[in-house]
């Protein structure tokens, strides 16, 4: 089925809607988790858009659609994958290669030929119906790490287009990005945009010096600064623009789901159900190996141990969203952690109050509410991570300034979020004391933690998503 075409397209991995089969039988549409979706879809409200992606299910190929959860006037367009290419180009090439190099080789990339092969294969694909939904002269935004070949594909197919790509997750060192064998063609990838969007300004600098060294660009040597007017990169004849652009979250939104009554009504059913602890410390990640969930388990379980938090009046909430279970590391992660788990609870519940509660699955924005609301700390302790708007949602949800971030400066949000208990989660005596401290500040109505919660608050309200969408965008029309 043929669609018109659109004067803004957002090409993603996947569509902001999975197709998934229920009990019955039957395959239905429902919200895909994750903050891509989160961060991308409010910027499209109110436009007449496409959003062109994959299903999430081998062999599915269904008609071009329209979500009321995304917009009646955004068209949702599948690209079909089959199961060798998931196989190949999603499980292979995007996230045994490229994800693990892209985190400081937390766990060892995989440089397979064939899975590259694949790859390469998919992302014309992706450029093909970008290219084909786009009407003349369009704005198309190319997100994330799985497509990074599509802007130089799609300005060889449409040059009339205006191109932007926005990384979500950290660019790497130079000397790690190196590492990669198809390096030159990924870097020449990107250059086929008008504009390269990072967290970080270190992400944008590193990609300015791989430019230069890796393709001979000609590039400006000033620093790059968040939100500042990008650098530029010039390339046989052409220009890409480089910058800084913090993603961020619906602030607003957050703040009037945190100050319902009904939101603290159920916070409060949620401390009871408990046990109506004392100190509740709260983590809601994917399970993934980059997450620091094993490090902030061992480090309460040290505390635990030394009598530092006591387990008849603390508890940890660990919500761990199912991720990649097909992929080796990832099944390793879930193994360790829930042995973690296990052991802590074997160590000092008592019979009916575990003293970790582990929830293997995904939690809408509707529950997630009440449990930030209900949470006295939040523990955000990656290893390593672009941005982590979990960090966000917490600090916009609280409404009063109570509360505690416990955050890892290996985050992009320790840029922003500096008020924070800042931790290097490879230091455990390091992530326990923080852990520790921002427990006693809050059980003791610490005037410096509401202080540090009011700042991180305010902070995260004047930077929302919206501006985040609307300063990238305005920077690619000006590009």
């Amino acid at each position: 089925m043929s669609s018109p075409t659109v004067d803004v397209v957002v090409v993603a991995n996947r569509l902001p809607v999975d197709l998934v089969t229920g009990d019955d039988g039957e395959q239905r549409w429902q919200a895909a988790p994750g903050g891509l979706v989160t961060a991308v879809a409010p910027a499209l409200r109110g436009r007449r858009a496409a959003w062109v992606g994959w299903p999430g299910v081998p062999d599915a190929a269904p008609d071009p659609f329209a979500d009321p959860a995304i917009g009646e006037d955004v068209t949702l367009h599948p690209v079909p994958l089959s199961t060798d290419e998931v196989a190949a180009h999603y499980e292979g090439a995007a996230n045994a290669t490229l994800w693990p190099l892209y985190h400081d080789l937390i766990a060892a990339p995989v440089y397979d030929r064939d899975w590259w092969e694949v790859h390469r294969r998919v992302n014309e694909r992706f450029a093909d119906a970008a290219a084909a939904v786009a009407s003349p002269g369009a704005t198309v935004w190319v997100q994330d790490y799985q497509l990074q070949l599509v802007p130089r594909m799609l300005r060889e197919r449409r040059p009339d287009l205006r191109i932007g790509f926005f990384l979500h997750i950290p660019f790497p060192p130079v000397e790690l990005f190196l590492q990669l064998p198809w390096r030159t063609e990924v870097v020449e990838g990107l250059l086929g945009a008008d504009l390269v969007g990072f967290h970080t300004p270190g992400g944008a600098r590193n990609f300015r010096w791989l430019a230069r060294r890796l393709c001979g660009a000609e590039i400006d040597d000033g620093p790059i600064g968040v939100r500042e007017a990008p650098g530029e990169v010039r390339l046989a004849g052409r220009t890409t623009r480089v910058g800084a652009f913090p993603i961020s979250v619906e602030s607003a939104t957050l703040a009037q789901r945190g100050a319902d009554p009904a939101t603290a009504e159920r916070a409060a059913e949620l401390r009871a159900e408990l046990g109506d602890p004392e100190t509740v410390l709260l983590g809601v990640d994917r399970l993934d190996y980059t997450k620091g969930i094993g490090a902030r388990l061992e480090a309460f379980g040290e505390l635990l141990d030394a009598g530092r938090l006591d387990p008849a009046t603390t508890v940890l909430v660990q919500v761990a969203t199912p991720s990649r279970e097909r992929v080796d590391a990832y099944r390793r992660t879930r193994d360790e952690v829930e042995r973690t788990v296990g052991r802590l609870n074997g160590d000092h519940a008592d019979l009916g109050r575990p003293v970790v509660h582990y929830l293997h699955r995904s939690l809408p924005p509707a529950e997630l509410a009440p449990l930030y609301l209900a949470a006295d700390v939040m523990l955000v302790t990656p290893l390593r991570d672009g941005m982590n708007l979990v960090a966000k949602e917490y600090v916009a949800t609280r409404p009063d300034d109570s509360g505690a971030l416990v955050l890892s400066e290996f985050t992009g949000a320790a840029e922003e979020l500096s008020d924070a208990w800042m931790i290097n989660p490879y230091d455990l005596d390091g992530v326990a004391d923080a852990i520790a401290e921002a427990a006693a500040a809050v059980r003791s109505g610490d005037d410096g933690a509401h202080a540090s919660m009011a700042a991180l608050r305010a902070q995260v309200a004047d930077h929302d998503v919206a501006l985040w969408a609307e300063t990238f965008l305005a920077a690619l029309g000006g590009a």
